[in-house]
């Protein structure tokens, strides 16, 4: 784990997303040096890792929860 990964895991989902738009805006101001835009974009692809991780991790609690219930996602009624 990078320095990077570890302060991402003190984010929730929501902080870590404000983070990556922020980060993207900042990109697209043209503003930063190469070096910094190299930085940035490279805690983007962290970030979006962090959130891909996260909500996988919520789609598999709600598969198991509907599991629990006898349900599928697919069906009418699941979330």
């Amino acid at each position: 784990m990078t320095e990077k990964e570890a302060d991402n895991s003190g984010l929730t989902f929501e902080q870590a997303m404000r983070r990556l738009e922020e980060t993207v805006r900042l990109l697209e101001t043209g503003e930063l040096s190469l070096s910094e835009s190299i930085e940035r974009y490279k805690e983007a692809m962290q970030l979006v890792q962090f959130c891909r991780t996260q909500l996988d991790r919520a789609e598999l609690e709600i598969e198991r929860l509907l599991a629990d219930e006898g349900q599928t996602a697919e069906e009418p009624g699941a979330v």
